[in-house]
């Protein structure tokens, strides 16, 4: 028999244990920490520095929210199995993971290394692999989970040269080549996992507003339809709702937060 609960309260987090990966970084996971806090999860913020977590954690709990930090290397599969020891001995469960984490390489085409790709792929592909096959056992055991991939725009479409001429800024090629595969892998495990409770999306998100330089903010801003890049509270409402009963029969889907920058 399906739910009566009203819209509102579906997409109500209350009582679910969510997990963020880089849940204190500022570019996108204390967004979408402290959206997931707002909406009622229990918010397990997780990245490498344990006292930038901590402090962010405490920050959320000023406010009255309920946050715990704990330590992640997404690039080493030993911390993310410390991780999933310490979570399912605090909390028993896991209702939502988001996996935001990024190993972070810099350099464009003709400066990358193998060595660049292949730290890359420490996190971008078999750290993703890992931590979702670290969690998705338990939300099967318990016939309900949500998994939430943050993908990119540049994994759905490639960069535009001509936006950073004039600028020092380099697009790494290796993002592009990492976001499209996550946004496949997504559709894997809803795929493969979908009729034992599990569901996976990914949201593609545009551009986020840190302190660009000008020539770059003007030519992206006039080419994106809504005007302007993406800020902190632009991603907060995706991720609820994907997190929530108000999306129970979506599943496999990337939804595309970048202001209509992939419909031109």
């Amino acid at each position: 028999m399906e739910s009566r609960l009203g819209i509102l309260e579906k997409f109500s987090l209350e009582g679910r244990i969510a997990l963020v990966t880089a849940g204190s970084g500022p570019m996108f996971g204390r967004s979408i920490s402290e959206g997931l806090a707002e909406a009622g999860a229990t918010v397990i913020t997780a990245s490498r520095s344990l006292e930038a977590n901590s402090r962010f954690a405490e920050e959320l709990r000023q406010q009255g929210y309920n946050a715990h930090p704990m330590e992640l290397d997404i690039t080493d599969v030993s911390s993310i199995q410390r991780l999933q020891d310490a979570v399912l001995e605090k909390f028993g469960r896991l209702d939502v993971l988001v996996n935001s984490a990024l190993a972070r390489v810099g350099g464009g085409f003709e400066t990358q290394t193998p060595d660049d790709w292949l730290y890359s792929a420490r996190g971008d592909m078999v750290g993703l692999f890992t931590i979702c096959r670290a969690f998705v056992p338990e939300m099967v055991r318990q016939g309900r989970g949500s998994i939430i991939n943050i993908s990119s725009i540049y994994g759905v479409v490639a960069n535009d040269p001509g936006l950073y001429e004039g600028t020092d800024m380099l697009q790494p090629p290796h993002y592009n080549f990492v976001k499209a595969g996550m946004i496949n892998f997504t559709r894997y495990i809803a795929n493969y996992y979908g009729k034992r409770g599990v569901r996976a999306n990914c949201i593609s998100p545009g551009g986020f507003l840190a302190d660009q330089p000008a020539p770059f903010l003007e030519k992206y801003c006039k080419r994106v339809p809504l005007g302007r890049m993406l800020g902190n509270e632009d991603i907060k409402g995706a991720v609820v709702f994907l997190a929530s009963d108000a999306s129970a029969y979506i599943t496999g889907t990337n939804v595309m937060v970048d202001g209509g920058w992939t419909s031109l």
